[in-house]
């Protein structure tokens, strides 16, 4: 772990939003077991030459791209949706805008069935809130979506509110969905923290409101992210809070 200030966080703090794909609830292990099952199901092994490996890594690149692009405000929620599957098939030489619709259905449908959750994910959020701390979820995700993972995951009875962009109106790093959720979980900048994955939208946009936070850094990337804290293992949340 490394630290960009050394404070008593245990006695500054009281609400803890977390991000929750990519820091909490392992989105890459869950996302690649349902893009398998969809491979597979859809026949796409007798339709493409490549390996199902090579399928999903290219997948993972328009996926990227897209999300970016739509948190930006660059494409529509729908577009983004679909859009990843047909370029994704436009690669293999796959021309079947209807083929790519039902995959999208089909993935949005069994995604949030999955549950895989990062290491010591149970372990940190029982230490925290048998601690006092009052825990909330900030993420970008769709509402319907995030708390079906929620509940398949057993996640939810963690937290005391759930705020998504789509409630909020407003996309992390925008200021209005911090001012948003502060306003939902009667809380001050001065007494949040922020805990994420992603730089541009869970750290840049605390640091947009003066808010500390943690970069988890489950990847080992080798980023100056401006963080107040950095950790590489939920189990390090420990040393903060």
């Amino acid at each position: 772990m490394t630290k960009n200030s050394k404070i008593p966080a245990q006695l500054r703090y009281r609400h803890l939003f977390f991000d929750l794909d990519h820091t909490l609830w392992d989105f890459e292990a869950n996302a690649k077991d349902c893009i398998s099952e969809i491979y597979t199901s859809y026949g796409l092994a007798q339709k493409i030459n490549d390996s199902f490996d090579d399928f999903y890594r290219i997948y993972s690149g328009h996926n990227a791209q897209l999300w970016s692009r739509f948190e930006k405000g660059y494409i529509t929620v729908d577009e983004l949706k679909w859009k990843r599957m047909w370029r994704t098939l436009l690669d293999f030489k796959i021309a079947d805008e209807k083929l790519a619709k039902e995959m999208s259905f089909a993935y949005l449908d069994l995604l949030p069935t999955k549950s895989k959750v990062f290491d010591y994910t149970f372990e940190i959020l029982d230490y925290l809130r048998d601690k006092g701390y009052e825990l909330h979820l900030l993420t970008n995700g769709f509402e319907k979506t995030q708390h079906r993972k929620l509940e398949s995951s057993k996640l939810g009875k963690y937290f005391n509110g759930v705020i998504t962009s789509e409630t909020a109106n407003s996309m992390k790093p925008k200021k209005e969905i911090f001012e948003f959720a502060l306003k939902k979980c009667n809380g001050r900048i001065e007494d949040s923290i922020m805990i994420g994955d992603n730089i541009d939208a869970d750290i840049a946009g605390a640091r947009n409101v003066g808010m500390d936070c943690v970069f988890v850094n489950h990847t080992h990337r080798k980023v100056d992210a401006r963080s107040t804290f950095e950790i590489i293992h939920l189990k390090e949340l420990e040393d903060i809070l």
